[in-house]
């Protein structure tokens, strides 16, 4: 680093469209503030190699330990999603001379001039990857870019925007910004088109002038060309696949039942197929590793590799969705043609290149590659989240499929012993605790909690404290790091337990028997023989704490709550909604134990047969009834619902084996008012003489919602007297009840207790 002062993230593949292939990265606010570093300063940033970009300031809803950035720029870094990234402030130099390679179209139509000013202003390295995008920020499109982008656009068509360049030669070698006076020129020998039939193992490579062959350790297809390269001979001959890092096959933690599948699969196809002819049968070594990011399932395959005496090739989807398809095509056979036997081919995130129902040059490539390799005798084992996400055709050429599972209690705390074991822990720390209260975490986030949980106890040790890591710094580092798996619809808890809900003890009791017992009791059930509850639907006037005994629930099993939005399933497109409604509940199966939580259920599961909406919401209904009643199991997932309205529900989702049980949550009486009002006031500083009971008495017709805020306009109305006030009394608390009148509603509250007592008979 340029600078003393450097910190370490987490790289994060970025969402955002604007800045992709720019050479921009993202950080927060905080971040960039502690670097002395404004939004468009350039900053340094190393993993398996160094590259430099151009920082600017995330939104506020971004994490203060993330680095956002895009494939090309994770490429130039040679790091992956979740991998550790140092960054500090860079001492830019203006280039000298840079000299770029590219596929021959864009060398032969595209001059020196043009491509300096397509280039302007980013910063480079010798082995960077780069894009003609222009950088533009701050004040807008320049003349001079404008008229790049016409000269690139009437040159090269539309493809000119995803076409990916390499940065053979730069004067400097690092952070070297491209000016209006460097030297910018093509490579004197353009690329050839790529040949993507396959040579045999050993062969010399078929094109003109092929970059050196890719090591298969990690850092990707990016970084594989980077290491001490100056300008690529004329031809080389494919060295073989180097090993990878990996971890020991013995060693491998949470994964042991699909590792010894993929051991068998492996270790009878490359060394004993012999037994094969013997029964007079045949097989491919075509394998599809299914489960969720961050499981580890490049970790396992690169460990089985090993075990069986297999090199390895590596090739990430995304980042070859990323460059153009010429020089994804190159990358894929340089990675083949190194293997030595036998081999494996390892194909991260392979729906990135073969997505289900989107058909691509490369895909079809890609496709025709993996028949090659397997025809070969070697093995291709790609990796995807899901396998829906896959192409039909490429599932079936990978005959074989292995799914990595949701780490359960057990293997977590396989994963966290593992990730612990060089380090000093408290005897105060229960790692079974601390594994029982991470549903929902893969080993991406068990290592990152694990991580966090060290930097608090070396911030600690700094000070002069203990330098074991206590049970704090796991409460915190659980607090700080949330499960990957479940997105942006996870609810936070704050803590909450039943203990928390004052009164409604008969509610409480119904709620620990329809969620808490199947979540936390799942081997009751089967052993007895009968089938958990698979929901219930809560309904009362709104205000009255629905979705707060929710979280209580949730918080006192330890669960990952689920938020549903109707904007998450409603889709217009047909198909799409009973897509949506499938993945939903994917997620919860993978990220169990799950408390599915469907607030406004009137809303998304109407009364089949009267809508307005061309079918969408029959349509999510019919998807939610097979989820609940389908051949796949909710174990330890329950789904809860809530509703002002259950008469507006559909009556299919509300029969015994679906949201069988049915609990009126009712407003709250004049105690329940009174415990919402001191649970309310814990931290308000009433004066002697404001007695809440008495005031409870007073509030009829007010949800627990208008209770909370009554304590807080009593708050506010002494702090309109003074600012410098200290002390809220009744005065100021009768004045409140002015200003916040009872938000419910004496008829509905009828029509619910009717509706309640219908049921009940």
């Amino acid at each position: 680093m340029t600078d003393s002062s450097s910190l370490t993230l987490t790289a994060t593949r970025a969402r955002a469209a604007l800045d992709a292939r720019r050479g921009i990265v993202r950080l927060h606010a905080e971040v960039l503030a502690s670097l002395g570093i404004r939004a468009g300063d350039a900053v340094e940033l190393e993993a398996r190699r160094a590259t430099t970009a151009i920082a600017l300031a995330a939104d506020r809803h971004a994490s203060r330990r993330a680095l956002y950035a895009d494939d090309l720029t994770l490429g130039n870094l040679g790091a992956r999603d979740g991998d550790p990234v140092r960054l500090g402030r860079a001492s830019l130099a203006a280039a000298e001379r840079v000299v770029i390679s590219g596929p021959a179209t864009a060398a032969a139509s595209v001059d020196a001039d043009t491509l300096r000013l397509a280039l302007l202003s980013k910063v480079v390295g010798t082995g960077d990857d780069v894009s003609l995008l222009p950088i533009e920020i701050g004040q807008g499109r320049s003349e001079t870019v404008a008229a790049a982008r016409r000269t690139l656009q009437n040159t090269l068509g539309t493809g000119w925007a995803t076409m990916v360049l390499n940065v053979v030669e730069a004067q400097p070698e690092r952070s070297a910004m491209i000016t209006a006076d460097t030297s910018v020129r093509w490579e004197d020998e353009a690329p050839a088109s790529i040949d993507v039939s396959l040579p045999r193992i050993g062969g010399v490579a078929n094109v003109r002038r092929p970059r050196p062959p890719e090591p298969t350790g990690g850092g990707g297809a990016h970084a594989a060309e980077r290491s001490g390269r100056d300008r690529p001979e004329p031809a080389v001959r494919i060295e073989p696949a180097r090993q990878v890092d990996h971890v020991p096959y013995d060693e491998l933690a949470g994964v042991r039942i699909p590792a010894e599948e993929l051991r068998e699969l492996l270790d009878l196809g490359f060394n004993h197929r012999e037994v094969l002819t013997v029964v007079g049968t045949d097989m491919t070594l075509g394998v599809l590793v299914s489960g969720p990011a961050g499981a580890g399932k490049a970790t396992l395959v690169r460990s089985v590799a090993a075990e069986v005496g297999a090199s390895v090739g590596e090739v990430s989807g995304p980042e070859l969705a990323a460059v153009e398809a010429n020089t994804a095509a190159e990358r894929l056979r340089r990675a083949v043609a190194a293997l030595a036997e036998p081999g494996l081919l390892l194909v991260q995130g392979v729906e990135a290149i073969a997505a289900a129902g989107r058909r691509t040059p490369l895909g079809t490539m890609f496709l025709k590659l993996v028949e090659e390799v397997l025809d070969q005798g070697h093995a291709v084992v790609c990796t995807a989240a899901d396998v829906e996400d896959v192409d039909a055709e490429l599932r079936g050429a990978l005959a074989h499929e292995v799914v990595v599972p949701m780490p359960d209690t057990d293997a977590r705390r396989e994963l966290i012993l593992h990730f612990t074991r060089g380090m000093r822990i408290a005897e105060d720390v229960g790692i079974e605790s601390v594994a029982q209260r991470s549903p929902g975490y893969v080993a991406a986030d068990l290592a990152t909690m694990v991580r966090e949980a060290g930097v608090r106890a070396a911030m600690r040790a700094k000070a002069g404290g203990a330098t074991a890591l206590q049970r704090s710094d796991f409460d915190a580092a659980l607090e700080a790091v949330r499960p990957s798996s479940m997105g942006g619809d996870s609810v936070e808890l704050g803590g909450l337990t039943l203990d928390d809900v004052g009164g409604m003890a008969d509610l409480k009791q119904t709620l620990t028997e329809t969620v808490l017992w199947p979540l936390t009791y799942p081997d009751a059930f089967t052993r007895l023989g009968i089938e958990a509850p698979r929901g219930i639907l809560l309904y009362g006037p709104p205000g009255c704490g629905k979705t707060y005994i929710v979280r209580a629930v949730a918080g006192e099993g330890h669960a990952n709550v689920l938020s549903v939005k109707g904007s998450e399933l409603l889709n217009k497109w047909v198909g799409e909604s009973e897509k949506n409604v499938r993945e939903l509940f994917r997620r919860a199966r993978q990220a169990s134990p799950t408390l599915m939580f469907f607030d406004e259920l009137d809303a998304l599961a109407p009364v089949r047969g009267g809508g307005t909406d061309g079918g969408t919401a029959d349509r999510v209904v019919a998807a939610l009834l097979t989820e609940l009643d389908g051949a796949e199991s909710l174990r330890d997932v329950v789904v809860v619902g809530a509703t002002n309205r259950p008469d507006m529900v559909d009556p299919a989702l509300l029969r015994p084996g679906r949201l069988e049980r049915l609990v009126y949550v009712p407003p709250p009486d004049a105690k329940g008012r009174a415990d919402i009002l001191r649970a309310s006031a814990k931290n308000v500083p009433f004066a002697d003489d404001v007695d809440l009971d008495a005031v409870a008495d007073e509030l009829w017709l007010y949800s627990a919602a208008d209770c909370a805020a009554l304590v807080r306009e009593a708050a506010l109305t002494a702090m309109r007297e003074s600012l410098d006030a200290s002390i809220v009394t009744m005065s100021h608390v009768m004045r409140a009840m002015e200003r916040i009148r009872p938000s419910l509603d004496p008829g509905q509250l009828e029509r619910l207790e009717s509706y309640a007592e219908g049921r009940e008979a």
